[in-house]
């Protein structure tokens, strides 16, 4: 990234960086020159420093870590070199699913983190799991959530250093593989839910965005909880909730006509007035705009001055999942936008690291200086590059807690990318899930609330 893009984005996000850089994973984050671009050699070694430093961190403040450590026979001393990265203890994803409710709920989230708890006050004797979310988050910690098909949520708490860091990364990440592209003056319609009203992660992720462009509008601009979600998603727990959804169903259709309204009328807004625009989030809901302006018979000629940025999944409808390459035509087509403008990006609500398309290859570049990529086989060991296995992942920015987890996407992890001369591993353009694990991801929960008859 260019020197003076890296200075201008760094002003634009200067309440995301702290005052004293001082830890091997703050240096990571902060002070290097490129997430996907640095010296292999120099990039290993600070990323080697930061994910041993995150796990000492987690080794010292966490009790359930430590215990898995020592039933391990691992110890912050253990980890001598980057080989030794495989002895660091994985958590299955499924772990953050195995939650109690009430206020057993809060000490339960309590006993993931690794870092000094505040004063945390919550009301009546059997809170809901959003009164719990809402009562962490007047504490300071920010405890977001993702679901899957079945309705179980994923909770991870993030203090303000893990969220701050987490929001600098994304836009950092971002920002980088748009460099040609990123201005201030731009506007932005988020294709996600609004990130002030929700704690669901596909929302809150995306509250950088705010700082990243002049202007943003929100494709969902209203309350999403874990019970809206859940009922959204077909989970329904007594009469009263079966009767929500069939309402809310009967609702979304002349929602879901208003979005698209809404968006439409953004556009030739933009385009009349000559404006920079980025469409960020759900490849579905831009998918559902483009099929109203086919069906209008309107195209636009943004051309450079347009950018698409992707996340979460792409199935269009339950039984179609839409090609990459076939999205990113029917962009240019539609918008006039080009294919090295039109992006996707990969992450996880478990995780802090985000891997971005690069505009040449379109290949998913992993952040290399404090994220550690692993792909493993059925029996947990290591598979060798271009070989298929489950992702798992060493997230040094996670410090509020283990960032150490295995995932259930099935990846392919390349030692460098075939389209670009950027250094780092890729992982190849489409992420899949492993076969017997639900359903999930940040476009498909959306897809679920507005499209699911």
């Amino acid at each position: 990234m260019h020197e003076d893009v890296m200075e201008k984005l760094n002003e634009r996000l200067k309440d995301y960086i702290p005052t004293n850089i001082s830890t091997p994973v703050e240096k990571a984050l902060y002070t290097t020159e490129s997430m996907f671009g640095m010296d292999k050699k120099q990039a290993d070694e600070i990323r080697f420093k930061a994910v041993k430093y995150a796990f000492k961190h987690h080794y010292e403040n966490n009790k359930f870590y430590k215990n898995i450590c020592k039933e391990n026979g691992i110890g912050p001393d253990d980890i001598k070199s980057e080989e030794d990265f495989v002895k660091i203890p994985l958590l299955p994803h499924r772990f953050f699913k195995d939650y109690p409710s009430g206020r057993d709920f809060a000490i339960w989230l309590t006993n993931l983190m690794s870092t000094e708890i505040p004063k945390i006050v919550i009301k009546g004797k059997n809170p809901s799991y959003d009164d719990v979310i809402d009562a962490f988050q007047q504490a300071g910690i920010t405890v977001c959530f993702s679901s899957g098909t079945t309705g179980k949520f994923t909770f991870i708490p993030r203090d303000e250093k893990t969220y701050k860091m987490g929001q600098y990364a994304i836009a950092r990440c971002a920002v980088e593989m748009l460099s040609h592209w990123w201005d201030y003056n731009s506007n932005a319609y988020l294709l996600f839910p609004n990130p002030k009203k929700t704690n669901i992660y596909v929302g809150k992720v995306t509250n950088v965005l705010y700082d990243l462009v002049k202007d943003v509008r929100v494709a969902i601009d209203r309350k999403i909880t874990t019970d809206i979600l859940r009922i959204s998603m077909g989970i329904t727990f007594n009469f009263k909730e079966r009767m929500m959804s069939k309402i809310a169903k009967s609702a979304t259709k002349r929602m879901n006509e208003g979005m698209v309204k809404n968006i439409v009328k953004w556009v030739e807004e933009m385009d009349k007035n000559k404006e920079r625009i980025i469409f960020a989030g759900a490849p579905f809901i831009l998918n559902m705009v483009m099929d109203r302006l086919i069906e209008e018979g309107k195209k636009f000629d943004f051309g450079e001055r347009g950018a698409v940025l992707t996340g979460g999944g792409w199935k269009v409808y339950e039984d179609k999942r839409m090609p990459v390459e076939e999205f990113r035509r029917k962009v240019e087509d539609t918008f006039g936008i080009p294919p090295e403008n039109c992006l996707d990006l990969y992450a996880m609500v478990e995780a802090n690291g985000f891997m971005v398309h690069c505009p040449e290859g379109h290949y998913l570049h992993v952040p290399t200086t404090y994220f550690h990529p692993m792909v493993l086989d059925e029996n947990g060991e290591q598979v060798d590059y271009g070989e298929e296995g489950r992702f798992a992942f060493l997230d040094s920015l996670a410090t509020s807690y283990p960032g150490f987890i295995i995932t259930g996407d099935k990846v392919r992890l390349l030692d460098s990318c075939p389209s670009c001369n950027r250094n780092g591993v890729v992982l190849e353009p489409e992420v899949e899930r492993i076969r017997g694990e639900e359903g999930r991801g940040c476009a498909e929960e959306m897809r679920r609330i507005l499209l699911e008859e």
